[in-house]
């Protein structure tokens, strides 16, 4: 195993980005591309880095665990380098069908990455939820020598002392070959973190996708996770777990002009209780039009266009538990 690079809040990016070590005169200027997979327990930062990397939001974020039902890949390329990062369920304990077939999709999606990125919020004590993923990520590392990278996600929520027991703590866990500190919605030692996912990936002869592309994430999947992201805002608990979201239908309205193209977005939402529904809809609708009207803008931005969206909630009693109904909303 190589020597773990540590860099500590008082570092900058300087210290160990690869940008900073100039090649030879005349060698030629070695290209790396690869997959990487950010992991950790629910809430633990994964997709708020993983926007944060990209530089656009690719990925939902939420203050609810257990928001993150698909593999988003968010693609990073530089002149050196292409890291296409793929976000993953939070690992834990399930206590329905979903909750394994998450687990088995972070699994599956673990061997077949060249670096992964071990997510440790900073504002949150190492648990017995960290020491899982660790026990499992020390399985893989034996299997198939992947290299991790420990990230101290959220650091901008704690202060400098806390900062370095949690990276001590770390340090304690496991084996890794980095350990870095970081904050996605300030934007501090993203770039380092970057840098280090980077550093473990295998020589190419270039990028792997066209340079400007930043998801391969299909559209429809996109809109969805849009609609969910809005509607798990400011809601119980309990509602995360139970709020699935379809894309039923994208009709362009051909009556439009060319310079200012509309389309109509059909989209159902499905909770598991009529309590839940009524959770969603509100007062006399007022909640769903405020989802609506949350989701549209994003939507928006990503079609390029104006949408009008259509929000239908619907109830599938217990679909989490019901492997006929997991199927048909795409799980």
């Amino acid at each position: 195993m190589s020597p773990s690079r540590r860099t500590t809040p008082g570092e900058g990016t300087d210290a160990v980005s690869p940008e900073n070590v100039e090649p030879p005169q005349d060698a030629p200027i070695a290209y790396a591309a690869g997959f990487a997979c950010l992991v950790g327990r629910p809430n633990a930062g994964k997709s708020t880095l993983t926007n944060a990397l990209v530089g656009e939001k690719v990925a939902i974020t939420s203050s609810k665990p257990q928001t993150t039902r698909h593999t988003i890949r968010g693609i990073v390329t530089t002149a050196s380098s292409q890291l296409i990062l793929v976000d993953t369920p939070g690992l834990h304990k399930p206590r329905t069908l979903l909750g394994e077939r998450l687990n088995d999709l972070v699994r599956e999606t673990l061997l077949d990455v060249d670096v992964v990125g071990f997510c440790l919020p900073a504002n949150q004590r190492v648990g017995p939820g960290d020491q899982f993923i660790a026990a499992e990520l020390a399985d893989l590392r034996r299997a198939k020598r992947t290299p991790v990278v420990a990230i101290a996600t959220k650091a901008d929520l704690v202060d400098r002392k806390r900062l370095a027991e949690h990276l001590i703590a770390i340090d304690q866990l496991g084996q890794w070959d980095d350990i870095v500190p970081c904050s996605a919605t300030s934007g501090e030692q993203v770039d380092t973190v970057g840098a280090l996912l980077a550093g473990h990936l295998p020589p190419a002869p270039g990028p792997l996708y066209p340079d400007g592309v930043l998801t391969d994430e299909p559209v429809i999947v996109m809109i969805a996770e849009l609609v969910r992201e809005a509607a798990l805002e400011g809601v119980r608990d309990e509602l995360p777990h139970s709020l699935a979201v379809v894309v039923e239908e994208i009709v362009a309205r051909p009556d439009r002009p060319a310079d200012s193209p509309m389309s109509d977005v059909r989209v159902n939402v499905f909770v598991e209780r009529p309590s839940q529904k009524a959770i969603v809809i509100g007062r006399g609708g007022s909640r769903l039009r405020e989802v609506g009207t949350k989701a549209r803008s994003g939507i928006e931005t990503l079609l390029g266009q104006r949408v009008h969206l259509d929000l239908h909630v619907k109830v599938a009693k217990d679909w989490q538990r019901d492997p006929k109904q997991l199927q048909r909303l795409g799980f």
